[in-house]
């Protein structure tokens, strides 16, 4: 009984427990298999009405891409915009001060070379975002190396990739997968600081189980709880639920970020 709750701790709904006495744990067993039939079931409706939500998101998609430039031409004016304005006002007082104080115009440039890395970095995580959101026909494991492959020539991240080739997922959780996993790796870009990420997407039993993982900053998950600041986090593990999946978070500050989950697929 007590492997039976770790098999469905771990979403393994089809799990039994076997036992022909006639006694009160028998039927304590038949019970619990009863209510992971039951869940089992719930996660199945769950997955088909995740792949009805993603045939009216195709319907809305024109819709959802004119919200999505507007938000991008916030971020552009809120972040990138500000930087470059700084920049101009800084390479400015830069030249004024070049031939009275060439250690204080040295100090200067120095920080406009940090700016410039910053509005860099922000501008790649968002052109990340221009990325179709949606898989467009490829399987998940090629629009993820695509995605990958894109990122290798942008930045300077070194990636450790670990992505089995055939799986058999139904279409709404590659989209939903697909959709985590490009967010994942935008908040690696603009908040981790990190030079290595490992994302490993395999079969772990009748499970899809999905890790990003960072050797960034990290952050204090505390802290962010109460600021409210979630980085895309609980849109990820909405995401993740809808497919009756499970979700995990692990960070803490000068250690990185481990993104986990894992979804039945049967």
């Amino acid at each position: 009984m007590s492997l039976f709750i770790t098999m469905v701790a771990n979403g393994n709904y089809q799990a039994k427990i076997v036992d022909n006495s006639n006694d009160e744990i028998a039927r304590i067993g038949k019970d619990l298999n009863e209510l992971t039939d039951k869940m089992h079931t719930q996660v199945k409706s769950l997955q088909r009405l995740a792949d009805e939500k993603v045939e009216l998101a195709e319907g809305a998609h024109r819709a959802a891409a004119i919200e999505e430039r507007q938000r991008l031409a916030r971020d552009l004016h809120d972040a990138v915009s500000q930087q470059l304005f700084a920049l101009t006002m800084m390479s400015k007082a830069g030249m004024k001060l070049f031939d009275e104080n060439s250690e204080a115009a040295k100090d200067k440039f120095a920080e406009v070379s940090q700016i410039a890395q910053q509005a860099q970095t922000e501008m790649r995580a968002l052109l990340l975002h221009l990325r179709p959101v949606h898989l467009s026909g490829d399987t998940l494991s090629s629009g993820v190396r695509k995605l990958i492959d894109e990122l290798k020539q942008r930045t300077e991240l070194t990636f450790h990739i670990h992505i089995e080739e055939t799986m058999e997922l139904s279409k709404s959780v590659e989209e939903h997968l697909f959709r985590i996993i490009q967010e994942a790796l935008s908040n690696t870009l603009r908040h981790a600081e990190a030079s290595e990420v490992t994302v490993e997407l395999l079969t772990r039993g009748m499970d899809v189980a999905v890790t990003i993982q960072d050797n960034g900053k990290g952050f204090d998950k505390t802290a962010m709880q109460q600021r409210k600041t979630s980085f895309g986090l609980k849109s990820m593990q909405e995401r993740c639920e809808e497919l009756g999946g499970t979700f995990m978070l692990r960070a803490s500050v000068g250690v990185g970020t481990q993104i986990g989950l894992r979804i039945p697929t049967k």
